[in-house]
């Protein structure tokens, strides 16, 4: 049987994990809800469900898992009741977001804290842009990022991956492991 991998194995593979959920995610287009995955060890599941060996990549140390649909309403509200079992390393969420240029902060800081007038704000923006945003977290702490910008016309989309694009998200998901 192979070893479990270490936390800092896990936290390597945590971008490739992202990776793929955003890959998974993507073959079904765009105007998608919300979507949730579970990130569990590889070498764990397959230890546990021996069955699953020719589904699963064993050089993959990390595996996702899609979830149920989450509830329509607060995304907030909806993972601060997300409980997950031992076996999950991690978690993450693929959402699609309106990404707006920085001159735009100025007037969505008119709106205060007004959600609906905000959201139409960056819907009805000029220069908005929509995208496709992963975000992943393991019980460790540590987090990945993947946004991928929708193109127009001819061009293609762009992917950009950093670990800090969306820190609230990436805290919000962490306190579903705790």
């Amino acid at each position: 049987m192979a070893s479990l991998p270490s936390p800092d194995d896990l936290s390597a593979a945590l971008p490739s994990a992202v990776r793929e959920v955003e890959d998974f995610v993507s073959t079904s287009g765009w105007d998608q809800a919300p979507q949730l995955f579970a990130l569990v060890s590889t070498a764990d599941l397959l230890a546990r469900q021996p069955g699953l060996a020719d589904q699963l990549d064993p050089d993959a140390p990390l595996t996702p898992i899609a979830q149920d649909p989450l509830p329509e309403g607060d995304l907030g509200e909806s993972l601060a009741k997300i409980e997950w079992p031992d076996i999950v390393a991690g978690c993450a969420l693929s959402q699609e977001i309106v990404v707006l240029p920085p001159e735009a902060e100025a007037e969505i800081a008119e709106a205060d804290s007004d959600l609906g007038r905000i959201q139409q704000l960056a819907a009805e923006h000029p220069q908005r842009q929509e995208a496709r945003l992963v975000a992943a977290v393991l019980r460790n702490g540590a987090g990945a990022c993947v946004l991928r910008v929708r193109g127009g016309g001819d061009e293609p989309d762009q992917l950009i991956e950093r670990p800090d694009l969306a820190p609230n998200l990436v805290s919000a998901l962490y306190e579903t492991l705790s």
